[in-house]
């Protein structure tokens, strides 16, 4: 069951078969050599960047999976908490607020919102305000309408530069109604 071969196959076998030997040996040298930079561009050399650049990607991956853990476990103890009452809520940020900010911010309740104006008041102590806001009241920042205070630099008057200080007002808002209690 000979099949015929086309003819472009018999010609090329016609021409291999007047090649002298020698030449035959170079043609098939050059084939391997060809056949072996294939073999590395196509297969050896990705595998290789991808064993070389492994450890790296792992410790990035490794970071991220501790980073999204940690997201986690902060999720899971905010769960866990305990309802925060409305009205324990509106002390805790009425008394944090008097500790941090002192005269520099007054604070009007609404419902289950929380309005804060402020006037000059400090970068720091606003940032601590609004982190004992969120973990002792539970309230969450809704809105923020802040312009920096106080454009005169006194850097430019000589003076050491100071804490850039804030006014504006913040709306806040609070753990909902006191359910089931």
């Amino acid at each position: 069951m000979n099949a015929p071969r086309p003819a472009a196959v018999q010609a090329l076998q016609a021409r291999w078969q007047k090649l002298a030997a020698r030449e035959q040996n170079l043609l098939l040298g050059a084939s391997a050599v060809l056949s072996l930079a294939l073999l590395w561009w196509l297969a050896l050399a990705p595998a290789l960047a991808t064993l070389r650049s492994a450890p790296a990607r792992h410790a990035q991956l490794d970071a991220q999976l501790q980073q999204m853990q940690a997201l986690q476990l902060e999720a899971q103890q905010l769960q866990n908490a305990p309802q925060l009452r409305t009205a324990d809520a509106r002390r805790s940020l009425q008394n944090a607020l008097a500790q941090q900010l002192g005269d520099s911010a007054k604070i009007q309740f609404s419902g289950d919102r929380a309005t804060v104006t402020l006037k000059d008041a400090h970068a720091s102590a606003l940032a601590q305000w609004l982190a004992l806001a969120r973990s002792n009241a539970h309230a969450a920042t809704q809105e923020a309408h802040l312009a920096r205070a106080g454009d005169a630099s006194p850097a430019a008057r000589g003076a050491p530069p100071e804490e850039p200080r804030w006014s504006g007002t913040l709306v806040l808002s609070l753990p909902s109604a006191d359910k089931g209690r």
